[in-house]
């Protein structure tokens, strides 16, 4: 599985002021420190970049390669920006990302720069409603790309994971269904998912059990890349094989297989309540690991 850190991102209260004073400081201190982490790609989260974007862009591209031989992935709804970005970057960049709305600017720069792409699955009118949704937006976005010779195996389709504690939007079972087909609509394709999407709102102490709990989720169905923190140990362990046995038991719960919670550990517990606030099955609470 390919893991994307997200940890910076202009939304940082340390970061964010030194993307934009242009210090390169706790910046570099930052990737290096994801590197070490375990990670395979720096996000670069600039925002919406209308500002001198291109700028900030193209100076955060050259400021992390300096000091990490990491590939990039471009974040940013400014297409001259994620450009300025492309024209520095060292080897081969994954533009962050392209949906129907942008397609138009932006997938002539995948080709002109030779990038991946994350395929974002919002509509013209906004959030899909369910698994039908993301795939004819996945269909119309593939062969838009495929159109300008661009092959599918560079899209990374993101369906676009939404708060578990939004129950009235909870969108994680439409999610799963999409990945579940994906390869069966886009052959070749890739996948790609924010993790820490499912757990906004959420006390930052709970929010690793809703983030590791959709990634073992997620895997039933071969999950190819998240966007993750990139200093969760755990979820890196788990992404990296080393909890099969936990991962096994959240994927017979998907499969309708309860466990009887006292017979397990305590840990293991919490990660069994946790399918079931993110599948919408329990309603969500900030206690749900006490019920």
């Amino acid at each position: 599985m390919i893991l994307i850190g997200e940890n910076i991102n202009i939304m940082s209260k340390t970061l964010g002021p030194a993307l934009r004073e242009r210090n390169a400081a706790p910046i570099q201190k930052m990737a290096r420190a994801m590197t070490e982490a375990g990670v395979d790609y720096l996000d670069i989260n600039i925002g919406p970049g209308r500002r001198a974007g291109d700028e900030m862009m193209e100076w955060a591209v050259k400021t992390v390669q300096e000091v990490v031989d990491m590939p990039l992935s471009l974040d940013c709804t400014n297409p001259v920006a994620i450009e300025a970005g492309l024209k520095v970057h060292k080897g081969r960049a994954l533009i962050n990302s392209i949906s129907l709305v942008r397609m138009e600017e932006e997938l002539p720069l995948v080709t002109r720069y030779d990038a991946d792409f994350i395929g974002l699955l919002w509509g013209r009118e906004g959030m899909p409603r369910d698994a039908d949704e993301r795939s004819m937006i996945a269909m119309e976005l593939m062969m838009a790309a495929n159109e300008m010779g661009i092959s599918t195996e560079t899209i990374w389709f993101d369906p676009i994971a939404t708060p578990a504690s939004n129950v009235d939007t909870n969108q994680v079972i439409p999610c799963l269904e999409f990945m579940s087909i994906l390869h069966d609509i886009a052959p070749g394709g890739k996948s790609a998912v924010g993790l820490s999407n499912v757990s906004n709102g959420t006390p930052d102490h709970l929010r690793p059990y809703l983030n590791r709990t959709y990634l073992m989720m997620l895997m039933k169905h071969n999950i190819h890349s998240a966007i993750v923190d990139a200093f969760d140990a755990e979820l890196i362990k788990t992404a990296r094989g080393e909890r099969s046995e936990r991962v096994a038991m959240i994927h017979r719960i998907m499969d309708g297989e309860m466990p009887d919670l006292a017979s397990l550990d305590p840990e293991e517990a919490k990660y069994a309540k946790s399918v079931r606030v993110v599948t919408g099955e329990v309603l969500y609470s900030h206690s749900w690991l006490d019920v």
